[in-house]
């Protein structure tokens, strides 16, 4: 009786032992775009030491799903491996990479994930462990409006405003094909670099009837990405009809000159005929007097 007690306090411990031989830890060890951009996909790689023990039976690790990042439809955020089994490069740990997407909302500087991990299932033993990921929002916005449009040249002039904390390289204007608006010439104008709160301006040529115009801006960020965006931009024929071809005064202004210089000429040319007419009269009179 007392050897059975004293082989089952043994086979206790032994199982104490083994389960304390397993002892897994989780690292980051890559992140994809660095730093990440808000809205976009960012590949977070971890890595688990301690798979490499058979004892360790079921290693499960999972990624959190909460804000700053999000994972697509059909994507799980939980990976299981039994222990002992190395990964294909034949390492004494697990890699387990993630592809998630950042909330747009996220704040720039460092964001925080949670990773949980342990044996079998997470709901009845695991560990929680905090990481940080960068972030950097690299996005640019812009506000762009109808600087000047000349209705005889169809001469059309944008201004564009980089609003965003980024600089962008690269920057190009596109109008699409789209009613109201018919391009004449280039439909394109790379505009070039544009740093934040700077302005500058491209040129078109196009017959325009009053409407939105629809426009595609195209630029490189900060972290070499090209992207797009696109801008609905209000116009109104009626305040640039009194432009002319010089750009200057506007048709009543000439108008008016006109009326003026009219009146002028008229007035002296009146007064002349009146002067003639009443210098006839008086040599009229004095050949009936001669008579």
């Amino acid at each position: 009786m007392k050897k059975s007690m004293v082989m089952l306090l043994v086979l206790v411990m032994l199982s104490f032992t083994v389960s304390a031989a397993c002892n897994l830890d989780v690292s980051l060890v890559n992140q994809d775009p660095y730093p990440a951009v808000p809205g976009d996909y960012v590949k977070i790689v971890f890595q688990v030491t301690g798979t490499e023990n058979p004892e360790c039976r079921q290693v499960s690790v999972e990624l959190l799903e909460k804000y700053p990042i999000s994972f697509d439809p059909g994507e799980s955020p939980l990976v299981q491996v039994t222990g002992g089994v190395y990964d294909r490069d034949y390492s004494s740990y697990l890699t387990v990479p993630y592809k998630v997407r950042l909330d747009g909302d996220a704040l720039d500087g460092e964001n925080q994930v949670e990773v949980r991990f342990g044996t079998g299932d997470l709901a009845e033993s695991s560990s929680l462990k905090s990481f940080n990921i960068e972030v950097d929002d690299t996005h640019a916005d812009f506000e762009i409006f109808v600087k000047d449009y000349n209705p005889t040249t169809k001469k059309l002039t944008f201004e564009i405003l980089n609003i965003a904390a980024a600089d962008v390289e690269a920057l190009t204007l596109e109008i699409p094909r789209q009613e109201g608006v018919s391009i004449q010439g280039s439909k394109t104008n790379i505009v070039g670099d544009l740093d934040s709160n700077e302005y500058t301006t491209a040129d078109f040529t196009a017959a325009l009837e009053k409407g939105d115009i629809t426009i595609k801006i195209y630029y490189s960020d900060t972290i070499n990405e090209r992207r797009t965006l696109e801008k609905t931009v209000a116009f109104d024929p009626s305040y640039f009809a009194s432009t002319d071809v010089n750009g200057g005064r506007s048709w009543k202004s000439y108008l008016f000159y006109v009326i003026v210089i009219g009146g002028i000429v008229y007035y002296f040319y009146n007064r002349r005929k009146k002067k003639k007419h009443k210098h006839h009269k008086h040599h009229s009179r004095k050949g009936s007097a001669a008579f």
